[in-house]
């Protein structure tokens, strides 16, 4: 049976990269989908309409509640210009249809129904509120500017906006930053005498700061000075926010201390802005630090400066802190709402404690706070990153279910889930899924699947797609064009990521930073020390400042080449540059030191790093004790393990491999050194528990991912005999096994076609509270439909629609990818039936695409 091939359909972006086998000319015969809405009568209601309402009883004529669901705004306004309604019955059905279900006035209707009533010499007061609700009515840009020329031509029917009008425009222009309109407004008022107050001033003195732009704030500043106005604590607030988008702390500090003495007392807002953009910009101390200060100035700490001091904290890592501060509002008597928690949630999901982060999801459901659509995707963000993509997905079947519409950082979330587990299929298939629901990808969504096709090595696919984009006129711009560089460098493609850098030039795009920064990696990999230093000349000439990773880069080159005298060299331009080292930065000279057996600099460079406060981080740590293990110096480095395990960093895979390796030199075992893969070969599992016993000796009790770690080392190889017993001495000491380690051993049972064994691994983690994720029945289920094992592969999946998997993804991945591809058709069709009894049916995008690979089979034998 020949494997699913790629074809293009031009009427979706996924199609340039469908994983169905069919030619898109047999989507015609489909049958009609679900989702499909019936047709809709078209005929004009407008002259029925006007009979009706030419009745002095018309809210009593039957007709009308029968003609109201087929009236749109666009028959409304219609109805006002060409009908001679008399005024008072064209605002009495104006009122009355605006009660309808899923009615909303436009601009449009508005404006009919002023012209209408212009005749009748509506009272002034009447004509601003309708006004008021027009300008009211808008949601977006495109709105405002219709309502801005309804606005303008409103003196041609005899009345002309008030200040208060004005003042409304404003501020729609404000939401939208549309500040050339609102200039324009100011000027216009000017004209046509309307004297601005001290709210208009307001409103635009803070669209200018929200923008960072303090001197164009200060010139409204300036004209309220000359207006005889006082700026209020609005204003001075205002600026203080102006202040903190141009990350000029110091000046925003002092407004906030001046605004006292200028006899304007400082309010809660004041406080709150001042320590967003404080812990915005990491300052997360000093924003605490004006937490305090607030019942000096008789200011209530409420709800809004609570979020953002829990969000300052998140990003710091300090959830304890945050936790805590979420207790203190209920003890205060506030009620955290659905922000608050979001603001916790995405907290605990960006430091990977996702556990904590569903903790939080079931607080505010039992406090009686509603998840909203940003809620699921910060969980979903929070589980595509940590690979639990699987879960990811099971939580958008909730979230639809739980009526809320996943949005375009939703999908795209999952899209990057399914690429970091290497499955661009069901990527591009969640594409399709997309635009299926009417939303357009954007280019974080190209990026994200560009970047999955390279990094699985489909870099020619990758350009194809790249290609389809551009041919199908969807915006392809630097970032989408940074995307597939990088990923070709990374691919040592460096002359067709050149060829494509210097496309994107005569494009008109101009690369940044992280452009140049992936060229130059690519040139560094490819040993192109001269062109890569070529390179970041050119960018500095160009005015570009090279990222941290890009300097990190070109040092670690420098260093394999010079070696570290070299690399410290650049260390010392990189700071005098402005551009603060990171923790990888100093890691990359660590491992030189190391390298060269200069311990005792790698060590400087430790303290070094911590009193410029960056903290060593697990590979730090572990590059440095594998520097003592080569050196012989074996208690210094259980030493340095101790260091790593108080300074609460988790050893990885790595870490322990060294710490055998250390163990196997102590005891003086010869033959274990070649390489990391012939040590597991030979080690057997009682050296492995001499080691856990030394580490307890030293004062450090093996957790569960010490256990992973040999566990999982022990199945790559194929090893289940001592992979399992280590797993059962892992559950004598009374500790449960994690995801990774049952996820491992599964793994290990399938490859060597002991399917049975696994089964009972998947029922262990089911029964620890884990969900196994589809590879795992993937593995399973196929090698059970191999060896015959039929019923027991029917009850196996029967079992899994049980436990909450997406059905989409369950199509895909079992169904498509792992029956059909295997040829198990006959099993493939069974397993769909199961699903419809089960009421765990696809989605109709998902059923037509398994349908036709169906189909191709059939008509293949």
């Amino acid at each position: 049976m020949r494997r699913s091939t790629a074809v293009i359909r031009p009427r979706l972006a996924a199609a340039a990269y469908s994983p169905t086998r069919c030619s898109s000319s047999s989507s015609n015969s489909a049958s009609i989908s679900p989702r499909e809405t019936p047709t809709v009568d078209s005929s004009d209601p407008l002259s029925e309409l006007s009979s009706v309402l030419t009745r002095s009883n018309w809210l009593d004529d039957p007709r009308l509640p029968r003609l109201a669901p087929s009236l749109t705004p666009h028959h409304v306004a219609a109805l006002l210009r060409s009908r001679p309604l008399e005024p008072r019955v064209a605002l009495g059905f104006f009122d009355w249809i605006s009660l309808r279900p899923g009615f909303r006035h436009t601009v449009d209707t508005y404006s009919s129904l002023l012209q209408t009533l212009a005749r009748a010499n509506l009272p002034p007061r009447r004509a601003e509120k309708i006004v008021i609700s027009m300008i009211k009515s808008c949601s977006s840009a495109v709105e405002i500017h219709s309502a801005l020329q309804s606005f303008k031509s409103l003196n041609q029917i005899g009345f002309f906006p008030s200040l208060r009008c004005h003042n409304f425009m404003m501020m729609k222009f404000a939401r939208f930053q549309m500040i050339a309109e609102m200039k324009d407004l100011y000027e216009q008022m000017q004209k046509d005498g309307i004297f601005p107050n001290l709210h208009t001033y307001n409103t635009i003195i803070n669209a200018h700061c929200k923008e960072g732009n303090i001197i164009e704030a200060k010139v409204y500043l300036n004209y309220l000075l000359q207006a005889g106005l006082d700026p209020d604590s609005h204003t001075y607030t205002s600026f203080i926010l102006g202040y903190c988008q141009s990350d000029d702390f110091v000046r925003a500090c002092r407004v906030f201390l001046l605004m006292p003495l200028r006899g304007c007392a400082r309010n809660e807002f004041s406080y709150t802005v001042l320590a967003h953009g404080l812990c915005e910009a990491g300052k997360v101390k000093e924003g605490l630090s004006l937490f305090s200060l607030m019942d000096n100035d008789e200011c209530s700490a409420d709800l809004h400066i609570y979020t953002v001091m829990i969000g300052g904290l998140c990003k710091l890592g300090r959830d304890v802190d945050a936790k805590m501060m979420l207790n203190e509002i209920s003890q205060k008597g506030l009620v955290p709402n659905v922000v608050t928690y979001n603001v916790l949630i995405d907290g605990y999901c960006k430091i990977g404690k996702i556990n904590d982060a569903f903790g939080v999801l079931d607080l505010m459901e039992s406090n009686g706070c509603k998840p909203n659509v940003r809620t699921y995707t910060e969980l979903i963000c929070g589980l595509c990153r940590n690979k639990k993509v699987h879960k990811a997905m099971a939580l958008l079947t909730k979230m639809l279910e739980d009526g809320l519409l996943p949005n375009q950082v939703t999908y795209t979330s999952l899209i990057q889930g399914q690429c970091m587990e290497g499955d661009t299929n069901s990527a591009f298939r969640l594409l399709s899924l997309m635009e299926e629901k009417g939303m357009v990808p954007n280019e974080w969504t190209y990026s994200v699947l560009i970047g999955g096709l390279c990094k699985g090595g489909k870099t020619e696919e990758a350009i194809s797609f790249f290609r389809f984009l551009s041919q199908s006129g969807v915006k392809v711009n630097e970032v989408v064009y940074t995307t597939l560089i990088d990923g070709l460098c990374k691919a040592e493609k460096i002359d067709i990521a050149h060829s494509l850098l210097e496309e994107m030039i005569s494009e008109e795009y101009i690369p940044d930073s992280y452009t140049y920064g992936a060229i130059i990696n690519g040139l560094c990999k490819d040993k192109k020390l001269q062109e890569a230093r070529s390179l970041f000349d050119s960018m500095l000439e160009k005015g570009i400042q090279p990222t941290v990773v890009t300097y990190t880069i070109l040092i670690d080159e420098l260093i394999t080449v010079s070696g570290s005298a070299e690399g410290a060299m650049a260390l010392e331009q990189m700071i005098s540059s402005g551009c603060k080292p990171d923790v990888f930065t100093y890691t990359v000279l660590v491992k030189s030191y190391c390298k060269e057996g200069r311990l005792e600099e790698a060590e400087s460079l430790m303290v070094q790093m911590q009193r410029n406060g960056i903290a060593p981080n697990t590979v730090t740590y572990t590059t440095y004790i594998d520097g003592l293990v080569n050196m012989g110096l074996f208690d210094q480095a259980f030493s340095t393990f101790m260091t790593m395990a108080e300074a609460a960093c988790e050893p990885i895979d790595e870490t322990y491999s060294i710490l055998l390796k250390l163990h196997l030199k102590k005891k003086q075992v010869d033959g274990y050194f070649i390489d990391a893969n012939r040590m597991w070969e030979k080690v057997s599992l009682d050296v492995v528990l001499e080691l856990f016993e030394e580490l307890a000796k030293q004062g450090f009790t093996p957790t569960v991912k010490s256990y992973s770690c040999f566990v999982k080392s022990f199945c790559k190889l194929d090893r289940l005999e001592e992979a399992k017993s280590l797993l059962f001495h892992m559950q004598e000491a009374c500790k449960v096994p994690s995801e990774d380690i049952y996820t491992s051993l599964i793994s290990c049972c399938c490859r060597l076609n002991k399917y049975l064994e696994a089964l009972a691994f998947i029922d262990s983690m089911i029964s620890c509270g884990f969900m196994p994720c589809l590879a795992s029945y993937q593995v399973l289920l196929s090698g059970l439909c191999d060896e015959g094992s039929l019923d027991e592969a029917k009850s196996v999946f029967t079992s899994l629609l049980s436990r909450g998997y997406n059905c989409d993804e369950i199509a895909w991945k079992i169904l498509i990818d792992a029956l059909l591809q295997k040829g198990h058709v006959d099993m493939c069709s069974n397993f769909l039936t199961i699903m419809e009894e089960n009421h765990c049916a696809p989605s109709p995008e998902t059923y037509d695409n398994l349908t036709k690979e169906l189909s191709c089979i059939v008509n293949d034998d």
